[in-house]
């Protein structure tokens, strides 16, 4: 009964989709309609329906593209043609996330029509209008085992809608599942669209953030236009911005590719911001975020792009690796492990290889280091289908859905099983061949040929997907194989070994046919003769025909740290709730002036009081400094370290770029301006400007996620840069001193007129409502005294030109920077409350800089100018306190010089509220010297921001000795899973062991 009602089912499922197929056709047949049933049982497999879920000895019915039936034990149905799958392993059809099937390369001469003013934004890009996909990449991943994709578009900053496809060779109209399912976004711009903006990384997150702005408005204007009854002229076309209305309305996800850490937390922060529906693929840097991962949800597509293993080829090669290196190769084939651990969905991509062959190896390599098979399995069908709203059609092997199958040899996780067929919508498409022979054993073989061997004893063992073996020829040495290859169409046996040790100079090519026990061919000698050869086995290779994988890397305990590098902290550092530092010399930087015998109280990271014999609460951290010397965390007010790019040149007005969105805590100068005492700078745009960026103010938090770093509260400053610089871009205006200084005029002019639209709309609300335009803002800002000018420039001329502009419009200038002839408009400078940010000592190094003088320093402190010192440079970051030591030459006191790195700079930034000196209520940052602080010879022993100690002489030499440690065991591993062959990614290598029994 069960039987017939099986079949029954069958019946009617067949005669309901061969309608239902007839019937949705719209191309009329030419000719004779094609009358196959695609009537198939695919019997004897075991069975892997679902994640977990597996069925031995079972039978799957596929008709019309559609699974009618599967089940164990099952006898196949009459009529079907029957695929024996006995000792074959059939999974669901893999789905690829992020697949890259071509098809959007740009038209000869670029894009045509109302896009979009910016190249790098192609939101219009339909992969589905598109759908002229590479075949060659479709037999590819199929190849692989999938069998549905998610096309994504790869070509510029806004790369256009991703649409689900399915990967057999039918015609374009049958083969798209899913249309425009979701925008994509990258954070590389793409060179073959052209346009010269943006060509930074904060840059395009600039434009990223406009873009969406601009999608939001284009919508409500072009409602206002409509509902004015077209009575009004329209808003300008774009068929990008009509493209991203779904997005920015939370209606459509968006799809950003990742390509670090740091990708990532930029991108979620733009989804946040924007109220976007993000998802995500991924970097394989993932296992740095678990933290912040973990209780996330939002669809995370992961690449297998596992880093080679460093070259550690010499002791000099060993030296130059770095631990971040040597991180990354052991801890990235552990991402996908570590993310399933904290219970965080993930799918796994093809996309991101260097070779789609790395792929099943990498799986492997992944199951091997940690993650469940059935989790693997999961991330390539069942997750993947829900994200992409296939789950009712995909993703399992069950009635109903469509027939797309891999079928492998074996276990595709934990062996090296090689996909035999895949199906997808119920057709078949070969993939490999099972060898017709097995050549493995030991053969004896002779030649009756002049100049060969006369008998040979051939030996060949292992895995067939990998057979090595040996050639001893007259007692001599065996000697190995170089290659072995078995040809699967015809059962040819070939392979190469070195015939130096047989007497013979070149290479050896031994080819023949395998029949049972007799092995027949000839070797190519290398001198160009051929000699024929006929072989008996004498003993049978009874080993396995697949390779299993092995982990031959050791287990190494490494400790999570941020950031994954040298000195890399495993959790910010405890911040005590009292900490008094007793006994010290004070240099308070404020009031009180310098202090001996001196107490500094700290409480909850706030400087409480400084004062001699100072009482603390009970349980209070206690510091003896005697003999020390205690001072205000170093400030320089001027570094471009830290940072993911410094310039964005390809406009020459660019205040609507933040440096604060591109901080990098991957970054080994945060450590080390610590290591010298520093724990504030302001991160400032580069000068190929006349108005830079928007700077950042950050801490020296080591250890912390990017947006940590920064100053909450802190003032907005904004980069400006005069002189030789910001001119000299050729094919970008302005190109002289004077195209400077108006180019910054038209647009102070531009954004007035701006604001002026703004009030009228504000005021009426008719016609056409205006855009948000984050460059006019941000020079509205500059005109409001909301974000503040910090100008690059050298001379004396050119300040005093800024200075007369920002006194036009009714603003000042906070700070010139650079300013190496700022000693002659002291007083001018003094009059307008303009701060000098100069070097110590630098100058002459360009034309524009040559009239500079060591004493600029001195000369403006004596005028009443707030001076403050600056490195403008990774390394003279790390010693700011020599820099201050050299203004002792010019004749400035102790106080004075140190001031210039302390209280002065932060007066100079707008920060002096916060931090500079050591008085009550501002910011607990401060170091403690084991010398006068202005010496060459004085160490920072101990450098706390916000109360906490981020780096001290001690906890650095334990560091130091525990990367020694960690590089040592990593090295150690990166030998142990070496083998003849490349070793791939800190990967498990494959099992030799064992070689089976010969008879």
């Amino acid at each position: 009964m069960r039987a017939f009602r099986f079949l029954l089912g069958l019946a009617a499922l067949a005669a309901g989709s061969l309608e239902a197929q007839q019937s949705s056709r719209t191309e009329p047949v030419t000719g004779l309609r094609e009358n196959g049933t695609g009537y198939h049982a695919l019997v004897g497999a075991r069975v892997v329906t679902s994640p977990g879920q597996v069925l031995n000895n079972a039978t799957i019915v596929v008709r019309n593209g559609l699974i009618a039936a599967v089940g164990a034990g099952t006898a196949p149905p009459a009529g079907a043609r029957v695929w024996d799958l006995k000792g074959l392993t059939v999974y669901p059809g893999f789905i690829d996330a992020h697949a890259d099937l071509g098809g959007d390369a740009p038209p000869l001469g670029g894009d045509v029509g109302p896009t979009h003013w910016n190249p790098q934004v192609r939101a219009w890009f339909s992969t589905t209008a598109n759908l002229k996909d590479d075949s060659t990449r479709r037999t590819a991943l199929r190849s692989l085992g999938f069998g549905t994709a998610l096309a994504v578009p790869r070509q510029g900053i806004f790369r256009g809608m991703a649409s689900v496809v399915q990967l057999g060779d039918a015609g374009v109209r049958e083969r798209v599942l899913r249309p425009d399912l979701a925008q994509t976004v990258g954070f590389q711009r793409s060179f073959a669209l052209g346009g010269m903006y943006p060509n930074s990384a904060m840059g395009t997150i600039a434009l990223m953030k406009q873009t969406f702005m601009d999608a939001e408005w284009y919508a409500r204007a072009w409602g206002a236009y409509e509902s004015s009854s077209r009575s009004l002229l329209p808003p300008e076309t774009s068929e990008a911005l009509a493209a991203l209305s779904k997005v920015v309305q939370g209606k459509q996800p968006i799809l950003f590719q990742t390509e670090s850490e740091e990708d990532y937390l930029r991108a979620y922060k733009l989804a946040a911001d924007y109220k976007l529906i993000p998802w995500f693929r991924g970097s394989g840097q993932e296992y740095r975020l678990i933290d912040v991962l973990k209780g996330r949800t939002q669809p995370l597509v992961l690449p297998l792009n596992f880093p080679d293993a460093p070259t550690l080829s010499s002791p000099e090669a060993a030296l130059n690796v770095t631990l971040a290196d040597l991180r990354h190769w052991y801890l990235a084939p552990t991402n996908p492990s570590q993310l399933a651990a904290a219970g965080v969905p993930f799918a796994i991509t093809a996309d991101g290889l260097s070779s789609l062959s790395q792929f099943l190896p990498n799986l492997r390599t992944a199951v091997a280091r940690g993650l469940a098979p059935d989790k693997a399995l999961a991330a390539l069908t069942t997750v993947p289908a829900t994200w992409l709203g296939i789950e009712k059609t995909h993703g399992t092997i069950a009635v109903g859905k469509v027939a797309n199958l891999v079928i492998s040899e074996g276990d595709l996780f934990a062996e090296e099983a090689s996909v035999r067929d895949v199906w997808v919508q119920g057709t078949r498409y070969g993939v490999t061949r099972p060898p017709q022979v097995d050549p493995r054993g030991t053969w004896t073989i002779a030649s009756d040929d002049a100049g060969t061997f006369k008998t040979a004893t051939l030996r060949l063992e292992g895995p067939l997907n990998r057979i090595r073996g040996t050639v001893e020829v007259g007692g001599r040495r065996p000697v190995p194989l170089t290659s072995v290859r078995i040809v699967a169409e015809t059962g040819r046996l070939e392979a190469t070994f070195a015939g130096e040790p047989l007497g013979q100079e070149g290479a050896l090519l031994l080819a023949g046919s395998v029949r049972d026990t007799t092995f027949f061919g000839w070797l190519s000698l290398p001198n160009g003769t051929d000699a024929k050869y006929r072989g008996t086995r004498t003993e049978v290779y009874e080993g396995p025909a697949r390779g299993a994988i092995a982990v031959k890397v050791p287990k190494i305990e490494l400790p999570f740290i941020r950031p994954s590098m040298e000195f890399g902290r495993a959790a910010p550092p405890a911040q005590p709730a009292v900490l008094v530092v007793r006994n010290a010399t004070v240099w308070t930087q404020g009031p009180q002036g310098r202090l001996e015998n001196a107490d500094l109280l700290v409480q909850a990271g706030k400087v409480v009081r400084v004062g001699q014999k100072l009482a603390a609460p009970s349980g209070a951290v206690e510091i003896d400094a005697t003999g020390k010397h205690v001072t205000p965390g170093l400030i320089d007010p001027h570094t471009h370290s830290g940072v993911s790019a410094v310039n964005e040149s390809g406009f020459a007005i660019v205040p609507e770029v933040q440096m604060g969105d591109v901080i990098t805590h991957n970054n080994i100068w945060f450590y080390r301006q610590l290591a010298g005492g520093l724990t504030t700078t302001m991160i400032k745009h580069g000068s190929a400007n006349p108005i830079g960026g928007e700077n950042v103010y950050v801490k020296t938090r080591w250890g912390s996620l990017p947006d940590e770093y920064k100053i909450v509260g802190a003032p907005r400053t904004v980069k400006f840069a005069l002189g030789e610089n910001p001119k000299r871009s050729p094919t970008r205006y302005p190109n002289t001193r004077m195209g400077v200084q108006e180019i910054i005029r038209d647009h102070f002019l531009a954004a007035r007129d701006y604001e002026k639209e703004w009030k009228r709309w504000d005021k009426e609300k008719t016609g056409i409502p205006p855009r948000r335009d984050l460059r006019m803002e941000a020079i509205l800002d500059i005109l409001n005294q909301k974000l503040l000018i910090s100008s690059h420039g050298y001379r004396a001329d050119e300040f005093l030109a800024l200075i007369r502009l920002a006194e036009e419009f009714g603003f000042k200038v906070q700070a010139l920077q650079h300013g190496v002839e700022a000693y002659k408009i002291a007083s001018e400078l003094k009059k307008a409350g303009v701060a000098a940010i100069v070097w110590s000592d630098w100058g002459a190094f360009k034309l524009e800089s040559y009239d500079a003088t060591s004493y600029n320093a001195r000369l403006l402190i004596e005028a009443g100018v707030v001076t403050s010192l600056h490195s403008d440079d990774a390394e003279i970051s790390t010693r700011m306190n020599w820099e201050a030591g050299k203004l002792l030459r010019s004749g400035l006191d102790e106080i004075q010089a140190l001031s210039t790195v302390t209280n002065q700079s932060a007066k100079a930034i707008a920060i002096d509220h916060r931090v500079g000196s050591l008085e009550a209520g501002k910011d607990a940052d401060f170091v403690i010297w084991n010398g006068n602080p202005l010496s060459q010879f004085t160490k920072a022993e101990q450098t706390w921001v916000d109360g906490r100690k981020y780096f001290s002489l001690d906890e650095d030499k334990v560091l130091r000795d525990d990367i020694a440690k960690q590089r040592a065991q990593l090295i150690q591993a990166v030998l142990a899973a070496g083998t003849p062959e490349t070793v791939p990614a800190g990967a498990p290598a494959r099992d030799r062991g064992g070689e089976g029994l010969r008879k």
